[in-house]
Parts: structure tokens; C-alpha cells; sequence
């Protein structure tokens, strides 16, 4: 008899399949004015679903109405399309796909970055328009290898992004082009993983098949793309849209029959052609399907209510299934899984991991056992949250919601609610800084049948900061070195955050220049490496150094300037007794006036000027007083330039012998 494969990833994305799911959910709240910005997905189907539900179509943001609901695409819009949309006075419902999403914020902000974008895809592509749109349209855009020729040089730097229904091979191919052409591109990552996933397995499937079907819209890229690469190794590949498309096929012909989807193609439509594609088996083979066998076998080992431990064997867009070690399997709504922002099917799904489950009904209808992993969750949330209340310990939950009075995180499923003055131990005038964040919380109250539980932030970080600070008192001592954050300045010094205390840089531990402000050195926020240099717990009081040993310039400094050495410096200040000389930054030595010149000089600015380099001879070194003593004398005098009368003047100032002045002769006495 022939087998059908059928591929795990056919069908429905979680992209798609969210964009889907928010649709209805959209035209059932706003039933009279929702409407699809596009083509919601490429499918027919489920576009004439919509349609049935009135759900209009519009491409132009003029047709739009103010109260409109509108439902933006899977494959996304520009950024100024959105901001039009919210001038008409529009309610956004995006469901845009997440892999899109990140495609428009990383093209936005290497946009504003300098960079020139290229994105490789095909540029009539609703997707490709809507990821050109977040760089003003200002990308370019190739599909073939002959397009990236054309293109003009460039030399800011470039992001290379892909359609993310491109071939990798294919995107690979294209940018190697790019590469050679700009040496400065950078190529990103951006093809779907579970197109990717898609295409290889569609190729595996198609290589051992004797006939493939690839089911997906008419005008849906990647189901073109499954086709091309099934074509390939397959030469009967049909692409259909729905199961009126079948052909027909002699099925006695084939041991293999293969079957995948494009991702936006719905499930029905894929059961549909499953399940035909089975008739038509069923017609010529005579033995029991594998699904009536099933739906045969009874199962009486399990309870309802009951929480056992099972096998993920496999998933779909709306299921996971579960080996119970019995005669039937049992499913898990997808939904249950998707409350988390985190959550990866393809890698929390693994084939093998162990789950427990809660059994709500032994037969759901259709033979299967109905589970729920989030009633697990619940019970064992309950109790964990039961035991740290009791014993006084903090949980940790993301907050998902902020709400009149406070914030509301979700602990396995159970909400917990933390009061606004609970929140933090200071006051927060917006409490959506939290949204979406993990928080640690005590359980100050609660009611097990009710389901009432109410949390505090504020406990937690009360008591972490009490240890923190009997943690630093107890350990602190001179000299030891912190890692802190500058909290603030003041016009003598620097507050910084140690983690449990505050301590003080003074101005005069900053630097080993001076400075005029703290500002000088440090901004606030900073992170910073500071050393302690004394404390006093009772007042609570830290003196804290910044400046390093090592960085002050007299460090070390008798290596550098020995006596007898000859040196050169920049005089920068003149004193009635000598000069100021500096020798490099943070140095300085002194020429005594009597070591200047070979003459007696007055002043020294008889022969020396502010900012005059001169050459020296090192006379003493004391590191100690941080003293220098230089002399120019000895190295290259300096000698004021004088006229003749002031030499002559000079030799009479300064007497050679001693002479007595006689005024009066002796007549004189005599007459006295």
C-alpha cells in the first residue's frame, strides 16, 4: 500500500497562524468595522473566511475610516504607513509577523545609523516594500546576481538583509556578489528559521517521493519556492491550492506519496487533501486505516483529573502530542504554550522531552486523551507559592500586566498582584517601566481557594539591601577596592553607589592635576574603580580614592631625573627668588635666581620669559618634598644684555677693598 508522508512543518507559521488567530479574534470583538490593511496572508481560503465575516480589504490608508479596526498584514507595512493609519484615527491590531518585526526595527535603526540598506528579495513583495519603508525608501533591492551590478558605488557602510522566504543558498549566492562589490557590507541573518526548516525538510521528503504535492496559494512566495526545490528532485510535483486541485493520480503506480504546505496555508485545507489522498488509498487497499484503528482502540488505564509524566513525540500549529505510554495519545493545546513572549517550538518542543500533563478528558471525541500543561503549572504554582509564603521567600515572575493600583506578574499561571507602594522602595511615577520584566517578590498575602495572591517587591529589595550592608560593614577596610556607580557631584566631589552604601570621592582624590570640578573627571552614571581610604561605621561615613598611584606623576619620579643629568622644561611662573620650570605634566622643578646666570640678576625676568624653554642640569631629587632642584647656569647661562654706564655702574656698587672716606682736613679739626 502506499504511504503518505506528510511534512511536520506544513502548514501554518506561528507567524501566520498568529496573524490569523488575531484576525478572528479582531472581527469578533469589532464585528462592523474591522478591516485588513493588505492581503492579511497570501492564502484565498482564509481571505474569503474573512470576507464572509466582513471583514474588508483595504490597500489605501484614504479608504480608511476613523474608529476603523484595521488588522495590519503578516508580511508588514512601512513606518509612515503606520503613522498615517493612526492620523485616520484608527484602532492597529499588528500582526505582523515577529520575524518581520525584527527585520523593520534592525533596518531602522542601521538606517539612522549611516548605513545604506539592500535588502535580496523580490521587490513587488509586500514584505520587501513594508522592510523598505523603515529606511525611507530609500533601499535598494535586488533579487538576481545581474541586479547587484547595476548598483551604484557606495561608500558608507551597508546592511544586507533577506526576504525572509529567500533560499538561503540563494541569498548566500547574491551577497558573495555584494561582498566582492562593497568590501564594507554586512550581511544579516534575517530568512525565517522554520522557512529554512520548511525548504530542507521539503527537499528530503521530495528525494524519497514518488509523487509530491505542494499545497499553497497562487501568488504565495514560499510556496513557490517548496515547489521549485520538490520539482527538483521529484519530477511529478503538483502545486495546488485546495483539494479540488488534486490530480488524478494512479495511486497503485506509487509506494511514496509526499506531501508539504506553504506557510500560509491553512490547516483544513492541508487535512482535506491528507484525507483524500487516504480515500484514495482506501480504494484500492482493503486493509483498516491507521486512523480507524485508532479511533477503535479504547482506553481504560487513565483518569481524569489525574497529573501523569509523558513524551512529546511531535507538534502542529494548533497541537502537541504526547506519548502517555498507553493505547492512544494525548494533545495540548498550542494556545497554552503561547503566553509565554518566549516561547520557541523548535526549541521547547524537542522530540523525546519529558512533560508532565494534567488529563481533563480520556476522550476528547476524536479518540485522543485531552491534557493541559498549564493546569500542572497552576497546581504546582499554587503550592510553591503556598511554601514561600510560609517560609518567607521571594519568587520571581514577569510582570504582564499595570493596573489602577499597582502591577499584576504571573507566576505559572497564577496572578499576583503587587500594590504600587509595593512595587519599589522609592517612588515611581510611571509603573510600566516594569511591564515585561522579571521581578523578585515576597508573598505578603494569600488565599488558596481564591486564588488570591498579593506580592511585594519592596520587602525583597529592603531586605537585600540590609544584607548588602551588614555584608559591606562587616568587610570594608582601608584600602580594599570597589566597583561602584557615580550617583552624583557636588563642587567637592563625588558621590558613589557602592551597592549597599554611599561614599564620598573628595575633589582632591580625583586627579593629580587639578581641576577645576568633579565634572572634570567623572559624569554621573558612571562606572567607576575606587579604593578605601578611610571609614567610620557609627556615622556612617566613607572616604573613597579614585586617583591611582601609579598615575601620579612623581611616581617613580628619581628614576626618570637623576642628578648631574641635563633636561629641558618650560618656565611657568617667574618669583622674585627664581623660576618655575615644568619638566613634563604634574612636574615641576625650581632654578634659583642664583642659578640662572653668571652675573647678579635683580629679578629673574631680567633674562627669562613665561613659556620659554630652556636646558637645565639636575642638581638635586627629593621625591618625598616633591622637589626638584635645576640650575641653567651650568648647562647654557643666560646673561642680561647692558650698556658700559650700567657695567661701570655695577663695578662701583660692588667694592673690591676697603676704603675709609675722609671729609674733613685737618685745619678743619683745628678750627673745631
Amino acid at each position: 500500500m502506499a504511504r503518505i508522508v506528510l511534512a511536520e512543518k506544513a502548514g501554518f507559521c506561528f507567524g501566520v497562524n498568529r496573524a490569523v488567530k488575531l484576525a478572528f479574534e479582531t472581527c469578533r470583538e469589532n464585528p462592523e468595522n474591522t478591516c485588513a490593511f493588505g492581503e492579511l496572508i497570501h492564502n484565498r481560503q482564509v481571505t474569503e473566511k474573512l470576507n464572509e465575516l466582513s471583514v474588508r480589504c483595504v490597500r489605501n490608508v484614504d479608504e480608511l475610516q476613523m474608529g476603523d479596526n484595521v488588522v495590519i498584514r503578516a508580511h508588514g507595512i512601512g513606518k509612515d504607513v503606520y503613522a498615517a493609519i493612526s492620523q485616520k484615527g484608527a484602532v492597529i491590531h499588528d500582526a505582523t509577523c515577529p520575524d518581520v518585526k525584527r527585520i523593520h526595527k534592525l533596518v531602522n535603526e542601521k538606517h539612522k545609523e549611516g548605513f545604506r540598506i539592500i535588502i535580496v528579495g523580490d521587490k513587488q513583495h509586500p514584505e520587501v516594500i513594508g522592510i523598505s519603508g523603515w529606511c525611507d525608501n530609500k533601499a535598494y533591492i535586488v533579487s538576481e546576481i545581474s541586479e547587484v551590478h547595476e548598483l551604484p558605488d557606495m561608500e558608507e557602510d551597508i546592511c544586507v538583509v533577506a526576504q525572509t522566504t529567500m533560499k538561503p543558498e540563494k541569498y548566500e549566492e547574491i551577497f558573495s556578489f555584494i561582498k566582492k562589490k562593497f568590501a564594507n557590507a554586512v550581511k544579516f541573518d534575517t530568512i525565517c528559521r522554520a522557512t529554512e526548516k520548511r525548504q530542507q525538510e521539503a527537499d528530503e521528503i521530495s528525494r524519497s517521493s514518488d509523487v509530491m504535492i505542494v499545497i499553497g496559494g497562487s501568488n504565495s512566495s514560499n510556496t513557490q519556492k517548496l515547489f521549485e526545490i520538490c520539482s527538483a528532485n521529484c519530477p511529478l510535483t503538483y502545486k495546488i491550492e485546495t483539494v479540488q486541485d488534486l490530480p488524478a493520480l494512479d495511486i497503485k503506480n506509487f509506494n511514496t506519496i509526499g506531501i508539504t504546505a506553504g506557510a500560509s496555508t491553512p490547516d483544513w485545507v492541508v487535512k482535506e487533501v491528507f484525507e483524500t489522498m487516504e480515500e484514495m488509498i482506501n480504494k484500492q487497499e482493503t486493509e483498516m486505516s491507521f486512523k480507524e484503528a485508532f479511533e477503535e482502540s479504547e482506553v481504560s488505564s487513565l483518569r481524569s483529573g489525574e497529573i501523569v509524566k509523558g513524551r512529546i513525540i511531535g507538534y502542529n500549529t494548533s497541537e502537541v502530542f504526547v506519548d502517555l505510554g498507553y493505547k492512544a495519545d494525548g494533545t495540548i493545546s498550542m494556545e497554552e504554550f503561547l503566553d509565554d513572549p518566549d516561547f520557541d517550538p523548535e526549541k521547547d518542543l524537542k522530540e523525546g522531552d519529558e512533560i508532565l500533563v494534567y488529563i481533563i478528558k480520556i476522550n476528547d471525541g476524536d479518540g485522543n486523551v485531552l491534557l493541559s500543561k498549564k493546569r500542572v503549572e497552576t497546581i504546582q504554582g499554587m503550592e510553591e507559592i503556598e511554601e514561600a509564603f510560609n517560609e518567607k521567600n521571594p519568587l520571581e515572575a514577569v510582570v504582564r500586566e499595570v493596573v489602577n493600583g499597582g502591577v499584576v506578574a504571573s507566576y505559572k499561571g497564577i496572578r499576583v498582584f503587587n500594590p504600587a507602594s509595593q512595587v519599589s522602595d522609592r517612588y515611581v511615577k510611571d509603573l510600566n517601566e516594569f511591564l515585561g520584566k522579571k521581578v523578585k517578590f515576597e508573598v505578603v498575602e494569600m488565599s488558596k481557594n481564591k486564588r488570591r495572591v498579593v506580592g511585594s517587591r519592596r520587602n525583597v529589595i529592603e531586605k537585600e539591601k540590609e544584607a548588602k550592608f551588614e555584608a559591606f560593614w562587616t568587610e570594608v577596610e582601608v584600602g580594599k577596592e570597589y566597583t561602584g556607580t557615580v550617583k552624583s557631584l557636588t563642587n567637592f566631589g563625588a558621590f558613589v553607589d557602592l551597592g549597599a552604601v554611599d561614599g564620598l570621592i573628595h575633589i582632591s582624590e580625583l586627579s593629580w592635576k587639578k581641576i577645576n570640578r568633579p565634572s572634570d573627571v567623572l559624569k554621573v552614571g558612571q562606572t567607576v574603580t575606587v579604593r578605601i581610604l578611610g571609614f567610620d561605621k557609627e556615622k556612617q561615613k566613607i572616604s573613597l580614592g579614585y586617583r591611582k598611584a601609579e598615575d601620579n606623576p612623581w611616581y617613580n619620579v628619581e628614576s626618570k631625573y637623576s642628578v648631574g643629568d641635563t633636561v629641558e622644561g618650560k618656565i611657568v611662573r617667574l618669583v622674585p627668588f627664581g623660576a618655575f620650570v615644568e619638566l613634563e605634566e604634574g612636574i615641576e622643578g625650581l632654578v634659583h635666581i642664583s642659578q640662572i646666570s653668571n652675573v647678579r640678576l635683580g629679578k629673574p625676568d631680567e633674562v627669562l620669559l613665561v613659556g620659554q624653554k630652556v636646558q637645565m642640569k639636575v642638581l638635586e631629587v627629593n621625591p618625598e618634598l616633591k622637589k626638584i632642584s635645576l640650575s641653567i647656569r651650568d648647562v647654557e647661562p643666560i646673561d642680561p644684555v647692558r650698556s658700559e654706564e650700567e657695567v661701570v655702574n655695577d663695578d662701583d656698587d660692588i667694592p673690591t677693598s676697603h676704603v675709609e672716606e675722609l671729609t674733613n682736613t685737618i685745619g678743619d679739626l683745628i678750627n673745631q
